[in-house]
């Protein structure tokens, strides 16, 4: 019996994973349905699919918001995960994203979130300020145009350099910020009214049980973010504001006098009278290590002009600093420009005396 020869063709050899042409170009996904996204939870994204999802309005065009927000009434739930291709590109509550594949929105469907569409604001936060940490930004939500700082007037205590952090948080996302005071019928909120009064930022108080007829017409027909470190009432607030919600609520703590965490994770709650809220989650901390010293300086508009008289390079800490003949002649409150040091102190490693021990991330 002849012996058989082999040659080249019958060896089979398996493709490399190099092997396959690389290309740039994507599907251009034209098909896709535009959605918005209103909850995240472990790599899933709960978007509202409507016609009109997704075509949002800019900070100060509150007209063209109000529209957005009543088009993405009575749409559908619709899950989804991110597709491969947008790599480490992350996905907010609040982001404007393209959909394809099951978007029926029923039970055991999944979807992918194809694109993000360009953000017209995105409020950060860092867990620290110091370098001794990740210093890395951590988004909250994307695309809200107003930010509403709750803050309690007691049990527990305002915190008025947590009010100032997320001030500065909110000029440098070029959102509005609206000071929510809550539990006045504990306290009054005078003081902190004062406080805040030159810098012209609007406010509302409220108490328990009490009529909310004023923040809702300055919730209306907007994307509204509330945040404040927790046991401030806002999971109460938002179940007054929208029934169905069925957010949970927790009691301060009467020895630490801090609030427990009851909020898990962002969500986007539809308003009845048109508009959405986003709930996030208490904080402890409200890190500016993503934000340059000038921009926590811009935050304090009350003392940017007294900088004029700054030699160059001032970095507002040391005795040459204008900033102390500015409020000595009274054109501004110590309180604001103690506020201000003691940030700008913190990003160098300094303790923050506003935040108690355990306070601390």
């Amino acid at each position: 019996m002849r012996r058989r020869e082999y040659d080249e063709d019958d060896v089979r050899v398996r493709p490399g994973k190099g092997s396959r042409p690389r290309t740039r170009i994507r599907p251009a996904h034209e098909d896709a349905v535009q959605g918005f996204v209103v909850g995240v939870d472990r790599g899933r994204y709960t978007c509202l699919v409507t016609d009109g999802a997704g075509r949002g309005g800019r900070r100060g065009s509150r007209e063209r918001g109000g529209r957005a927000a009543k088009a993405q009434a009575g749409g559908t739930l619709v899950v989804a995960m991110k597709a491969r291709e947008l790599g480490r590109k992350g996905i907010v509550v609040g982001d404007r994203v393209a959909l394809v594949g099951d978007v029926s929105g029923r039970p055991d469907t999944l979807a992918r979130v194809v694109r993000v569409e360009p953000r017209a604001s995105m409020l950060r936060r860092s867990a620290d300020d110091t370098d001794d940490t990740d210093g890395i930004e951590r988004p909250v939500v994307a695309n809200a145009d107003q930010l509403v700082i709750v803050v309690a007037l007691a049990d527990p205590p305002p915190r008025p350099r947590m009010i100032d952090r997320m001030l500065v948080a909110a000029y440098d996302a070029d959102i509005e910020p609206l000071l929510c005071l809550t539990k006045s019928d504990l306290a009054s909120p005078e003081e902190i009214v004062s406080l805040y009064a030159p810098l012209g930022l609007p406010y509302v108080v409220v108490h328990k049980g009490g009529e909310l007829d004023e923040l809702r017409e300055r919730l209306r027909d907007r994307i509204s973010v509330l945040v404040g470190h927790s046991g401030v009432g806002k999971s109460t607030l938002v179940n007054t504001l929208v029934p169905h919600a069925n957010r949970a609520v927790s009691h301060v703590n009467a020895v630490t006098g801090r609030g427990r965490h009851t909020s898990t994770s962002a969500v986007a709650l539809e308003l009845p009278e048109g508009g959405w809220i986003i709930d996030t989650p208490g904080v402890r901390s409200f890190g500016l290590a993503h934000i340059s010293a000038e921009t926590v300086v811009a935050g304090f508009p009350d003392l940017v002009e007294g900088t004029v008289g700054c030699p160059k390079g001032c970095t507002h800490l040391g005795e040459d600093c204008a900033l102390d003949a500015w409020t000595a002649a009274g054109h501004a409150d110590p309180a604001r420009l103690d506020s201000l040091r003691r940030l700008l102190s913190s990003r160098e490693g300094a303790a923050d005396d506003d935040r108690r021990p355990d306070d601390l991330p």
